[in-house]
């Protein structure tokens, strides 16, 4: 049997979602196939405490072995795993952080790399990749902290020429719509860019559009395949956190009420964006379709995409012929199978 190490919890305010996720990637881990065991990294960066872990999650009858008592890579060290399953979402774990611990330590584990980690989570160097090869993304403004405090008036007078209201604005670094405000005038401008700067340094003003919200779930490493593209119907005015995880009115349309031309689009372009931000392993490629014009733009990349009871990605494959438990032994060759071809590089200098 392999040893599986799921990673959850951690530092960022997306902490919840991951255990909720972490949860249902346990249940549908074969364990037949797998004996699973469970870290879970708190707030401060410490690991979780057993008992404390497992009245947070739900994971029904699957034998899982909570470790705790060390630091969570004192764990993956003296627990000799075969691979790791990163279920963290956001910073320190979708970003690039865990997987260059991971690189390090010479552990294979599941999804994109370093770079891909990292560029996909930030907003603002994933459109620029995406612009300069030449795909579509909305017109935007980017601005660090520093930038803002010295010269708020001249970013707004930017902002307002280049772009017009409604704009939506975002932490550059950050998922699960944290953060994320639609911005209809300049007080709820000012008001939002504040509001943005609590997650993180660097914040991103986009052009808002009427726009469809277009999801496909992308599997496989340097050879890619897409699922069936699905929309998401928000019960609020755009797709929130709250509309995601604290109501249940948000509708998933799958698959995508698309035209057959529509459907290949969207699904070439996903794995265009995918090869394009060098992404292995898994991603949910989000996209909005212009309601009059039918133009698709790139919205953002999840690299470590929700995998709760109502998360598009395993659904979105579900729908496309693979089912949850496949969907993750999928997941993990594919971990292997980049850790075997990265370890055959030449090293040599």
């Amino acid at each position: 049997m392999l040893h599986v190490i799921v990673l959850c919890g951690g530092r960022s305010a997306e902490h919840d979602v991951s255990l909720v996720s972490a949860g249902s990637v346990v249940r549908n881990l074969d364990s037949s196939r797998y004996r699973i065991s469970l870290i879970g990294i708190a707030k401060d960066g410490q690991v979780i405490p057993a008992d404390q872990l497992k009245s947070k999650m739900t994971m029904a009858d699957t034998p899982v072995q909570i470790l705790d008592h060390k630091h969570w890579v004192e764990l993956l060290l003296g627990s000799s795993p075969d691979i790791v399953f990163p279920v963290l979402h956001g910073p320190y774990g979708e970003d690039g952080t865990v997987q260059g611990a991971l690189e390090v330590l010479d552990l294979p584990y599941v999804g994109a790399g370093v770079w891909g980690s990292a560029v996909g989570m930030n907003k603002i160097h994933c459109k620029s990749v995406l612009a300069d090869a030449g795909l579509p993304v909305l017109p935007y403004v980017a601005m660090n902290r520093v930038e803002w405090e010295e010269g708020a008036e001249s970013l707004v007078a930017q902002i307002t020429s280049s772009l017009s209201y409604p704009l939506f604005v975002k932490p550059a670094n950050l998922g699960s719509s944290i953060g994320i405000n639609k911005s209809r005038n300049r007080e709820e401008l000012l008001e939002h860019i504040r509001a943005a700067f609590k997650y993180d340094d660097f914040v991103l003003v986009e052009q808002g559009i009427d726009a469809r919200e277009i999801e496909v779930s992308v599997l496989g490493n340097l050879k890619a395949r897409a699922s069936f593209a699905g929309e998401i119907v928000p019960s609020r005015e755009f797709y929130t956190y709250e509309s995601k995880y604290e109501d249940s009115n948000s509708e998933l349309v799958i698959p995508a009420r698309l035209s057959t031309g529509q459907m290949e689009e969207v699904r070439a372009l996903a794995v265009r964006a995918y090869n394009c931000l060098q992404l292995e392993g898994m991603a949910r490629m989000d996209f909005l379709m212009d309601r009059a014009s039918g133009k698709l733009w790139i919205n953002e990349p999840n690299t470590i995409p929700g995998f709760t009871s109502i998360s598009m990605y395993p659904k979105l494959w579900e729908a496309t012929g693979l089912r949850y438990p496949e969907l993750l032994d999928q997941l993990i060759e594919l971990g292997f199978e980049r850790w075997r071809r990265r370890r055959a590089l030449s090293v040599d200098r």
